[in-house]
Order: C-alpha cells, then structure tokens, then sequence
C-alpha cells in the first residue's frame, strides 16, 4: 500500500510556515543556593522537635525612637548629593574612562572630573523630560536647548560609549562577577552607611531591570516586583526609608568578600543575608529588623539576637516556624476572619493569622498582646468592617514597607540606559539612589526646621543644573530663595518648570 502523499494545502502550508517563527523566549538559570537547613522534602530537626511550645504571649521590647540633633541649617540640593555621590567617585569614572578609552582606541578620550559632572546632569535632565529618541534633544528643531548648550551629541555619546568603573584588565582576574561596577558600589555603600539611622531596619529584595542576555544568569526572575526580571540586591532600610546598605546578589558566591563564622556559613541563603547586613546596624542592642518569609526562620530570629543583639519580626514558611503546631488553616478559617493561633517558645513567638488567608510570623520583639483593629471589607454586610490584629502583625505591616517605597521613588524617573553593556542599568541605579537618599536626607532636615521641602522632581532638577555655571536666569524653586535657587536657560520658560 502506497503512503499518503505530503499534504500541499495552503493552510497546512501557513502552518509549517508559523512552526518555523520562535519567540525570544528570557530564560534563567537559578542563582539560588541549596537551603542546608530548609531542604524541599522536609523533615523537623531534632533540635526542633524537643522544643517546648507553650500558649503563652511575650513581653513587648520597648524599641525607643532615635534622636537626631537637628541642623542648623539647609544645605543646597546639590550638597546633599554630593554626600553621597562623591568626589571621590566622580574621580574614579573619569579615572577608569579615559583608561578604558586608551585600551580600545590607544589614547585617551580626555574627559575630566567637571565633564562627568555635566554628563551625569544630562541624565537627570534625561530623567525627567524623557524623549523617546536620544537624538531628539539634539534635534535642531526640537533642540532641548539645557541639554544641547551643555555637551554635543556625539560628545555625549562618546562619553557613553567608554564609559568604565573598572579595569579590565584586573577584572579578567577577579573571581567577583559584578567586578565591572563593583567599585562604584563598595562607595556608595559606605556614604549609605554615614546616614544617622532610626533603630527599625527591614530587609528586602530590590530588583534593577535588566532583560539583556550578556550577564548570563545574573539576570535573575521575580514574579511579584515590578520589574520582574533584572539584577537583584538584598537591601536594609530604615524606617526613614533611606537605604543604609546593600548586598549584590551572585549566588553562591554572594559573599565573596564577606567574613562569615563557621555558625553562618550553615545559615540558608535568607539567614546569611539579613545576618550580614545587620551586622552594619550601629545601635543593635536597640534595633528591630522586619523581614518577609524569603529570610525568616526560627534559626534567624535565635541567631540575630544570640550574636548580634538585634531583635527580629517577620512572615515566616510553615516548615521554618521551628517546630511550633498551630491550629491548621481550616480550622482558623472557620472561625472567620480576625482569628488567630500563638505559642512560644525560648522567648520567641509563632503567631498565625487569618486574614484573606492565613500568614504566619515569628517575633522576639513584640507579642500579641494588646490587639488592634483592622478595617476590611465584607462581602456579606457589603461594608468595611473591624477585624482583631494582633499587635506584631501591625508592627510589621507598619514598619515593612520601607524598600518597596524606596525602590518606588528610585524608579520614578529612568535615565535612557539601553545598551550592550549590562553594568549600565546598575551605574544608572547607583544615581538615582543617591539622588533618592540625599533628598530622603534633604526633607526630613526640613522637616527639623520646620521648612516646606521641594518635590522629588525638583530636587533632581536642581541637583541637574548646579554644575552648570552658564545660565544667568535664576528660577525659585520654593520658599527657601537663598539656598534651593537653580539656574535655568534663558530660553526655556520659568512659569513651565514651576509648573512641572
């Protein structure tokens, strides 16, 4: 028997014809370390299993609030950035471009500290206004005339285009994945670290968009941020919303340059990151962290204050709890909304709640006691009405928040970063993090002086146009004329950028 003849249909046609197109599809490979304490097949520890859990509160810590000496006056827009973006690191980039550009080329593209300056006022001009086309703020009739008078295009774009934070050639050597702009973070970090920090710290996971595929699996997927796929740093806030430090995530070798004991080194991956980054905390006899169930587990919360000092509140997994039997999520749900469960154990106490669903906490800090209430909708009485919440799940859902407003306001504005060179997102994040926290810095001055501070957006732009020396036209930026007054083109109208 003859076999069937190759179908010639049109539509069998189009069909092969569309297998044949592939979507780009963004793949990662996991950084993630096997968790030696937490494995997927969970079993209970020993240790765990011969604690003793009792249904009994703890006592709260009274966490004192930090006192600052207030200022005896306001600095300019531009000196609070340079607290943190400093000399030193505008040095280092002019240092390293003009190196980068004679390795390439064979001799220097001849910029200087003052021309970083100005190219780095582009960007927060860029930041702002935001052209789609680069070109367009060039253009000789869309000529964007603050931009255009400060630096030509193809200056610009060759300043872009050599731009470095380190040596290539040292880098070749270094075991350390992020060596690229490694440098640029080691001193922003320890600018972040001089900032007066309050005593209640959280600890979360920051992500800096990036979709390229050169940085292999550093580029790294979380679903529920924002920017879902990117580069990812643990950060520890205050709860001034100011990040005080911060850790590049690599994988296994996160900690490269970290002293860790013999006691850490057993730590999960969670553990080990809020561990290290406490352990910058300047008052830790004093201090609360707040972190989610990517960190939290029995062992933690033991840890931190055994070698520390440092008192911890946060969600925690079921299998982390350390071997606390609450009453199961059934159970609570019938009771209805506002119910809760609690035991403790060695001074530290699991609590689940039953809210739209149940969540459970782990607290050396503060107990359960005295309740407050919450508002929530029902769908039965069509109103909001009062549940019971137990008084660490209102700490912790006061004092939490503190990296996902940050990372908010460093968003808000994006310097045009797209490029080949995956370290460029992460010098662009090092900017708007200095612009975030000296204006965090600027406004809670102001708030000491009993003075009405300026806008996000307004703090850029005078930071953006401090360095420009060319433009005669002074433009009122609030109240305060004498210290947050800014120049601007003559040709750009003041009555639009107060407007903005």
């Amino acid at each position: 028997m003859e076999e069937d003849a190759p179908s010639t249909s049109r539509s069998t046609q189009l069909s092969r014809k569309k297998s044949k197109k592939r979507k780009r599809i963004l793949k990662t490979v996991p950084l993630e370390e096997a968790d030696p304490l937490y494995p997927s097949s969970f079993s209970v520890p020993k240790k765990d299993a011969r604690r003793i859990w009792k249904h009994e509160d703890t006592e709260e810590l009274q966490v004192l609030e930090a006192s600052f000496e207030p200022p005896k006056a306001l600095q300019s827009p531009f000196q609070y950035f340079k607290m943190l973006f400093t000399d030193e690191m505008i040095d280092h980039i002019a240092y390293h471009t003009n190196l980068y550009s004679a390795q390439e080329l064979g001799d220097t593209i001849k910029t200087s500290p003052k021309e970083i300056e100005d190219f780095l006022s582009i960007l927060l001009f860029m930041s702002v206004f935001n052209f789609p086309p680069l070109e367009d703020y060039w253009h000789h009739e869309l000529s964007f005339s603050v931009i255009a008078d400060i630096m030509s295009k193809k200056r610009f774009q060759l300043l872009r285009q050599f731009i470095h934070f380190n040596d290539n050639q040292q880098c070749n050597d270094s075991g350390d994945r992020f060596n690229k702009i490694r440098p640029l973070f080691y001193m922003l970090r320890d600018q972040c670290l001089q900032i007066p920090s309050t005593y209640k710290h959280s600890v979360d996971e920051v992500m800096v968009a990036y979709k390229g595929t050169r940085a292999g699996n550093l580029r790294q997927y979380i679903g529920n941020k924002p920017h879902k796929w990117g580069f990812k740093l643990f950060c520890r806030a205050s709860s001034s919303v100011i990040i005080h430090d911060l850790l590049l995530y690599q994988g296994a070798s996160t900690f490269f340059n970290t002293t860790l004991s013999e006691e850490e080194q057993m730590l999960p991956l969670g553990a080990k990151v809020v561990t290290t980054l406490c352990k910058t905390v300047t008052q830790p006899r004093l201090s609360v962290v707040f972190c989610n169930n990517y960190f939290t587990s029995f062992k933690l919360v033991e840890y931190l204050d055994t070698s520390l000092g440092v008192k911890c509140i946060g969600t925690v997994r079921p299998n982390r709890t350390g071997g606390a039997t609450l009453m199961t999520d059934k159970e609570l749900t019938k009771k209805g909304r506002g119910a809760f469960d609690y035991k403790a154990a060695e001074g530290v106490i699991a609590v689940k709640w039953f809210d739209n669903k149940c969540v459970n906490l782990l607290s050396n800090a503060v107990g359960v006691m005295p309740l407050s209430t919450v508002k929530r909708w029902s769908k039965e009485s069509k109103a909001k009405i009062s549940i019971p919440c137990p008084s660490l799940i209102h700490a912790y859902n006061e004092h939490m928040g503190g990296i996902d407003l940050s990372d908010m306001l460093v968003h808000l504005y994006k310097t045009p970063a797209k490029s080949t060179r995956w370290y460029l997102p992460l010098f662009g994040y090092v900017l708007h993090l200095c612009i975030t926290n000296s204006w965090l810095v600027y406004k809670w001055e102001c708030g000491q002086l009993n003075q009405k501070p300026i806008s996000l957006k307004r703090f850029r732009l005078a930071v953006a146009q401090s360095s420009i020396q060319s433009y005669p036209t002074i433009i009122q930026l609030s109240t305060m004329a004498s210290q947050m007054s800014i120049y601007s083109d003559i040709r750009i109208s003041a009555s639009i950028v107060m407007n903005m």
